[in-house]
């Protein structure tokens, strides 16, 4: 095992994916026998997603799936990856992750995001329109200040005031920018654009400012690593959210995962096959030895302190076999 990879944590984001001739509570349940069985291998953490109105994800509540995941844990730190912080009152926010702190101490990340929603639709069920997520700068200070009990309006945040919920950023677009000024770790993505995560890390390690939150910049890359046998088999993990990539991009609506089998035959039109051999392209997939060597040479180029895997596919078992394999390169 290489000194980098071996100096690097290793972590996972479920994001509840349903699949055919599966319910919604059997993918929620899925995450949470997945966590358990991560927590087994080594990672370090185990978050879960925010999406409404997504056929193809049953997590649309994650501090509510986190307590969930960290009940039936005993020690993998367990966050949100993340909470969206424009659809919900910061204080709000403060108060859940209060009571998660409370019931699993020294165990809850708070993962925060700033997107608002997947359609019109969604957006307007929420309240909220595109332009909210420019107040997330402002929303995410008003949230730290609750754990500080900083707030001007007099009110205390029960119970998370005094509380150290450690708190990140998944930072898409200028995600990085108020990342580094607010002095929080940051979560980036994804592995297959390596260019711009690079010219967000940048970004980031130069615009830090220290905090009380974190000292120095902290930097989590986050993607798709899928390991097995052979090479054909690591890209068939690839093949079921690919297809629902590109069902999304050519029919407006994210579909729950088909199996492979039943993918790789299908007849697409021309953007269908571009889109889907787009979403098979640049992830790090194949042999442990394979990847391994991606990993160690992604982790050279952005000096990130960890990753987080975020790897969706319709078979559990394969994926679980994957993340066993990951698991052999980075632990001893």
């Amino acid at each position: 095992m290489s000194s980098v990879i071996a100096a690097t944590r290793f972590s996972v984001l479920d994001r509840s994916r349903t699949r055919e001739g599966h319910t919604n509570a059997e993918a929620l349940r899925d995450t949470v026998r997945m966590a358990q069985e991560l927590e087994g291998l080594g990672y370090h953490r185990f978050w879960v997603s925010e999406h409404h109105g997504v056929p193809g994800v049953a997590g649309s509540a994650p501090t509510v799936l986190a307590a969930a995941v960290a009940a039936a844990t005993r020690t993998i730190r367990v966050g949100t990856g993340g909470v969206m912080l424009p659809n919900h009152q910061p204080l709000v926010v403060a108060e859940q992750f209060g009571v998660l702190e409370s019931l699993f101490p020294g165990r809850i990340d708070m993962g925060l995001g700033r997107s608002v929603g997947f359609t019109d639709g969604v957006r307007r069920a929420l309240g909220r329109d595109k332009g909210d997520a420019e107040d997330f700068a402002a929303r995410l200070q008003e949230l730290l200040g609750w754990f500080r009990g900083t707030s001007p309006t007099g009110v205390h945040a029960r119970p998370a005031e005094g509380l150290a919920v450690p708190p990140f950023v998944l930072a898409m677009g200028e995600g990085a920018v108020i990342a580094a000024r607010a002095g929080l770790p940051m979560v980036i993505g994804d592995l297959r654009d390596r260019e711009k995560m690079l010219r967000g890390i940048d970004r980031y390690r130069a615009e830090f400012r220290p905090s009380a939150w974190a000292s120095e910049p902290h930097v989590v890359i986050s993607g798709t690593v899928a390991v097995a046998a052979t090479p054909e088999q690591a890209r068939r993990l690839l093949v079921p959210e690919a297809w629902s990539m590109a069902y999304s991009r050519t029919h407006g609506t994210f579909p729950p995962l088909r199996p492979a089998e039943r993918v790789e035959p299908r007849t697409m039109t021309a953007k269908e096959r571009g889109f889907y051999e787009s979403g098979l392209a640049g992830h790090v997939a194949g042999t442990e030895e394979h990847v391994a060597h991606e990993l160690e040479t992604v982790l050279k180029e952005t000096g990130a302190q960890e990753v987080l895997v975020t790897t969706s596919t319709y078979d559990r078992a394969a994926l679980l076999d994957s993340y066993r394999r990951l698991a052999r390169i980075f632990t001893p």
